[in-house]
Protein backbone atom coordinates (compact mmCIF):
# COMPACT_ATOMS: atom_id res chain seq x y z
CA UNK A 1 0.00 0.00 0.00
CA UNK A 2 1.49 2.91 -1.38
CA UNK A 3 1.04 6.49 0.85
CA UNK A 4 0.99 9.67 -0.28
CA UNK A 5 3.87 11.90 0.26
CA UNK A 6 3.82 13.69 3.34
CA UNK A 7 6.45 17.21 3.24
CA UNK A 8 9.21 15.01 4.80
CA UNK A 9 8.92 12.64 1.98
CA UNK A 10 8.80 15.71 -0.74
CA UNK A 11 12.14 16.66 1.01
CA UNK A 12 13.74 13.89 0.53
CA UNK A 13 13.14 13.30 -3.24
CA UNK A 14 14.57 17.31 -3.65
CA UNK A 15 17.63 15.72 -1.57
CA UNK A 16 17.64 12.87 -3.72
CA UNK A 17 17.87 15.37 -7.33
CA UNK A 18 20.27 17.20 -5.97
CA UNK A 19 22.41 14.42 -5.31
CA UNK A 20 22.69 12.49 -7.95
CA UNK A 21 23.34 15.84 -10.15
CA UNK A 22 26.11 16.71 -7.96
CA UNK A 23 27.24 12.88 -8.10
CA UNK A 24 27.42 13.75 -12.00
CA UNK A 25 29.62 16.72 -11.35
CA UNK A 26 32.09 15.24 -8.60
CA UNK A 27 32.15 11.57 -9.77
CA UNK A 28 31.05 8.55 -7.16
CA UNK A 29 34.27 7.67 -5.39
CA UNK A 30 33.20 10.03 -2.69
CA UNK A 31 30.28 8.04 -2.46
CA UNK A 32 31.54 4.47 -1.62
CA UNK A 33 30.62 3.95 1.88
CA UNK A 34 27.26 3.48 3.40
CA UNK A 35 27.27 5.98 7.30
CA UNK A 36 25.28 6.66 10.13
CA UNK A 37 22.18 8.89 9.43
CA UNK A 38 22.13 7.84 6.26
CA UNK A 39 18.62 7.57 4.52
CA UNK A 40 18.53 4.85 1.96
CA UNK A 41 16.80 2.34 0.06
CA UNK A 42 17.48 -1.38 0.00
CA UNK A 43 16.94 -3.37 -2.83
CA UNK A 44 16.56 -7.47 -2.63
CA UNK A 45 19.32 -8.48 -5.32
CA UNK A 46 17.13 -11.95 -6.38
CA UNK A 47 13.47 -10.56 -6.48
CA UNK A 48 14.67 -6.66 -7.47
CA UNK A 49 12.42 -5.33 -4.77
CA UNK A 50 12.99 -2.46 -1.92
CA UNK A 51 12.28 -3.37 1.52
CA UNK A 52 9.05 -1.51 2.52
CA UNK A 53 6.86 -1.01 5.41
CA UNK A 54 3.79 0.92 6.08
CA UNK A 55 0.81 1.43 8.45
CA UNK A 56 -0.77 -2.09 8.12
CA UNK A 57 -0.73 -4.72 10.57
CA UNK A 58 -0.21 -8.50 10.44
CA UNK A 59 -3.63 -10.07 10.79
CA UNK A 60 -1.89 -12.77 13.02
CA UNK A 61 1.54 -13.36 14.93
CA UNK A 62 2.42 -10.48 16.07
CA UNK A 63 -0.03 -8.06 14.79
CA UNK A 64 3.30 -5.37 14.50
CA UNK A 65 3.18 -3.69 11.48
CA UNK A 66 4.10 -5.48 8.49
CA UNK A 67 7.06 -5.35 6.33
CA UNK A 68 7.17 -6.23 2.49
CA UNK A 69 8.99 -5.96 -0.52
CA UNK A 70 7.52 -3.82 -3.19
CA UNK A 71 8.75 -3.16 -7.03
CA UNK A 72 8.12 0.50 -7.02
CA UNK A 73 11.06 2.34 -7.07
CA UNK A 74 9.63 5.77 -6.20
CA UNK A 75 7.29 4.42 -3.15
CA UNK A 76 7.83 7.30 -0.42
CA UNK A 77 7.19 4.09 1.92
CA UNK A 78 10.60 2.42 1.43
CA UNK A 79 13.30 4.51 3.00
CA UNK A 80 15.10 3.49 6.01
CA UNK A 81 17.49 5.54 8.40
CA UNK A 82 20.66 4.00 9.71
CA UNK A 83 20.96 4.57 13.08
CA UNK A 84 23.14 2.68 15.92
CA UNK A 85 21.86 -0.46 18.05
CA UNK A 86 19.70 -0.12 21.01
CA UNK A 87 20.70 2.07 23.36
CA UNK A 88 24.08 3.36 21.63
CA UNK A 89 24.23 6.81 19.60
CA UNK A 90 25.83 6.61 16.04
CA UNK A 91 27.35 9.56 14.91
CA UNK A 92 26.03 11.40 11.82
CA UNK A 93 28.99 10.27 9.32
CA UNK A 94 30.22 7.37 10.85
CA UNK A 95 31.31 4.65 8.61
CA UNK A 96 29.41 1.51 8.95
CA UNK A 97 31.77 -1.53 9.43
CA UNK A 98 31.31 -5.00 8.47
CA UNK A 99 30.39 -6.30 11.33
CA UNK A 100 28.77 -3.33 13.33
CA UNK A 101 25.32 -3.42 15.04
CA UNK A 102 22.32 -1.10 13.56
CA UNK A 103 18.92 -0.14 13.67
CA UNK A 104 16.59 0.69 10.33
CA UNK A 105 14.00 3.46 10.99
CA UNK A 106 11.28 3.32 8.82
CA UNK A 107 10.97 7.09 7.94
CA UNK A 108 7.55 7.23 7.77
CA UNK A 109 6.38 6.06 10.53
CA UNK A 110 9.24 6.04 13.15
CA UNK A 111 9.44 2.01 13.69
CA UNK A 112 12.59 0.07 13.71
CA UNK A 113 12.78 -2.85 11.33
CA UNK A 114 12.51 -5.98 13.87
CA UNK A 115 11.87 -9.46 14.43
CA UNK A 116 11.10 -12.60 16.60
CA UNK A 117 10.00 -16.00 17.32
CA UNK A 118 6.78 -15.42 15.59
CA UNK A 119 6.07 -17.21 12.45
CA UNK A 120 5.60 -15.01 9.44
CA UNK A 121 2.15 -15.79 7.92
CA UNK A 122 2.98 -17.18 4.34
CA UNK A 123 6.00 -18.73 4.24
CA UNK A 124 6.50 -19.69 7.89
CA UNK A 125 9.61 -18.61 8.46
CA UNK A 126 10.53 -16.31 10.81
CA UNK A 127 8.09 -12.66 11.05
CA UNK A 128 10.08 -9.12 10.82
CA UNK A 129 7.85 -6.21 11.72
CA UNK A 130 8.26 -2.74 12.56
CA UNK A 131 8.12 -2.06 16.00
CA UNK A 132 8.41 0.87 18.51
CA UNK A 133 7.46 4.34 18.53
CA UNK A 134 9.35 7.62 17.21
CA UNK A 135 12.44 5.42 16.68
CA UNK A 136 12.29 3.56 20.00
CA UNK A 137 11.60 0.26 20.17
CA UNK A 138 13.62 -2.88 22.30
CA UNK A 139 16.91 -4.81 21.64
CA UNK A 140 15.30 -7.01 18.92
CA UNK A 141 15.80 -4.16 16.94
CA UNK A 142 19.48 -4.82 16.74
CA UNK A 143 20.50 -6.04 13.63
CA UNK A 144 24.64 -7.05 12.41
CA UNK A 145 25.55 -6.21 8.94
CA UNK A 146 27.38 -9.25 7.29
CA UNK A 147 29.21 -8.14 4.87
CA UNK A 148 33.34 -8.78 3.61
CA UNK A 149 36.07 -6.31 3.71
CA UNK A 150 36.63 -3.86 6.58
CA UNK A 151 33.69 -1.50 5.32
CA UNK A 152 30.06 -1.49 4.19
CA UNK A 153 30.33 -0.32 0.52
CA UNK A 154 27.38 0.87 -1.44
CA UNK A 155 27.67 -0.81 -4.42
CA UNK A 156 28.58 -4.62 -3.13
CA UNK A 157 25.63 -6.67 -1.80
CA UNK A 158 24.97 -7.04 2.20
CA UNK A 159 23.03 -9.08 4.64
CA UNK A 160 21.52 -8.27 7.82
CA UNK A 161 21.08 -10.80 10.69
CA UNK A 162 18.84 -10.59 13.51
CA UNK A 163 21.23 -9.97 16.38
CA UNK A 164 18.97 -12.18 18.72
CA UNK A 165 17.72 -15.03 16.84
CA UNK A 166 20.61 -15.13 14.11
CA UNK A 167 17.85 -14.93 11.06
CA UNK A 168 19.01 -13.72 7.56
CA UNK A 169 16.65 -10.50 6.63
CA UNK A 170 15.17 -12.45 3.53
CA UNK A 171 12.44 -12.69 1.10
CA UNK A 172 11.42 -16.05 -1.02
CA UNK A 173 8.46 -14.31 -3.23
CA UNK A 174 5.09 -15.19 -1.74
CA UNK A 175 3.34 -12.63 -2.24
CA UNK A 176 0.23 -10.92 -0.44
CA UNK A 177 -3.38 -10.55 -1.41
CA UNK A 178 -5.46 -7.17 -0.34
CA UNK A 179 -5.19 -5.01 0.97
CA UNK A 180 -1.48 -4.98 0.04
CA UNK A 181 -1.71 -7.19 -3.39
CA UNK A 182 1.39 -8.54 -4.91
CA UNK A 183 3.86 -6.85 -2.06
CA UNK A 184 6.08 -9.88 -1.47
CA UNK A 185 6.55 -11.34 2.24
CA UNK A 186 9.87 -10.08 3.92
CA UNK A 187 10.97 -13.14 6.87
CA UNK A 188 13.85 -14.41 8.25
CA UNK A 189 15.92 -17.33 7.76
CA UNK A 190 18.80 -18.88 9.58
CA UNK A 191 20.95 -19.64 6.91
CA UNK A 192 22.64 -17.59 4.06
CA UNK A 193 21.69 -17.97 0.85
CA UNK A 194 20.52 -15.56 -2.44
CA UNK A 195 17.64 -15.00 -0.97
CA UNK A 196 19.04 -12.63 2.05
CA UNK A 197 21.19 -10.18 -0.33
CA UNK A 198 20.99 -6.74 -0.28
CA UNK A 199 21.69 -3.66 -2.28
CA UNK A 200 21.98 0.31 -1.81
CA UNK A 201 19.79 1.81 -4.28
CA UNK A 202 18.32 6.00 -3.33
CA UNK A 203 18.84 7.36 -0.60
CA UNK A 204 20.32 10.76 0.96
CA UNK A 205 24.16 9.89 2.39
CA UNK A 206 25.54 11.44 4.72
CA UNK A 207 29.65 12.36 3.93
CA UNK A 208 32.11 10.30 6.59
CA UNK A 209 33.02 12.43 9.43
CA UNK A 210 36.69 10.70 10.08
CA UNK A 211 38.64 10.94 6.97
CA UNK A 212 41.67 9.48 8.30
CA UNK A 213 40.17 6.95 10.50
CA UNK A 214 38.59 5.76 7.29
CA UNK A 215 40.81 6.41 4.88
CA UNK A 216 38.13 7.85 2.70
CA UNK A 217 38.50 11.20 0.62
CA UNK A 218 34.82 12.91 0.67
CA UNK A 219 33.79 16.69 0.46
CA UNK A 220 29.93 16.72 -0.04
CA UNK A 221 27.01 15.58 1.96
CA UNK A 222 24.91 13.60 -0.11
Amino acid sequence: MSLGLNPLSMLLRLWIVACFWLRGLLGTSQLSYVTCGSVIKLLNTLHNVRLHSHDVKYGSGSGQQSVTGVTEADDSNSYWRIRGKSDIVCERGNVVKCGDTIRLTHINTGRNLHSHHFTSPLSGNQEVSAFGEEGEGDSLDNWTVVCSGTYWERLNPVRFKHTSTEAMLSITGEQYGRPINGQLEVHGMQYSNQYNSWKVMEGIFMKPMDMSRAGIDAHIEL
